[in-house]
């Protein structure tokens, strides 16, 4: 049984890390896909750049944002988007 001891410590050790590190990031990974996934034209979204504005135009991996109502429009990537207001609305 002696043997078996520093095995089962280094199992129960990487068992604690697994559900306290690794799967709380894998859950916040996929709703962040669910989200960019799910934008729509009109969604208010804020950029990683910390850029704000509204989507307007929606092409496979490129969004068209639109930062002051008919003035400024950039195009960025998709998974630059940080955050929705539209999701926060569902929830």
């Amino acid at each position: 049984m002696e043997n078996y001891l520093p095995w089962i410590t280094w199992i129960a050790i990487f068992g604690i890390f697994w559900f306290l590190f690794i799967r709380p990031q894998r859950k916040q990974q996929k709703e962040h896909q669910e989200m960019v996934n799910n934008l729509k034209v009109g969604d208010e979204v804020t950029t990683i750049g910390g850029l704000k504005g509204e989507i307007v135009e929606i092409e496979e991996d490129d969004l068209t944002l639109e930062l002051l109502p008919n003035e400024v429009r950039v195009t960025v990537l998709r998974r630059a988007i940080h955050h929705s207001s539209s999701a926060d609305e569902e929830n």
